[in-house]
């Protein structure tokens, strides 16, 4: 029984460090680029785009496919920053838990 109580105590503690790390993940601000930087996309930790900027060079008639493929492109870059920090997050809060039969993987 000690064991199980041991057992029941790091997961409670493992829960804790979850919602922490939920928690400082949906306060990051991540900033994806494409075009040398000529368009950037500014994404939050929840996923949401909160902003596009995009150089007035590339405003021009006939040039909408490629601002539209560049805009894509900085959200990828940001999306992967975001992918790769939360599973940074989850592991760090799982700590000797991760990866166990029956957890998340990260």
């Amino acid at each position: 029984m000690k064991d199980l109580a041991g057992l029941m105590k790091q997961a409670q503690a493992m829960q804790e460090k979850l919602g922490q790390a939920q928690q400082e993940l949906e306060q990051l601000i991540l900033l994806g680029q494409a075009g040398d930087g000529m368009v950037k996309v500014t994404l939050k930790g929840t996923g949401q785009i909160e902003r596009v900027d995009i150089d007035d060079s590339l405003m021009v008639p006939g040039e909408a496919d490629m601002v539209g493929d560049l805009v894509t492109a900085a959200h990828a870059d940001a999306k992967r920053q975001l992918d790769a920090r939360s599973a940074e997050l989850m592991q760090k809060a799982a700590g000797p838990l991760a990866g166990m039969p029956g957890m998340p993987k990260f």
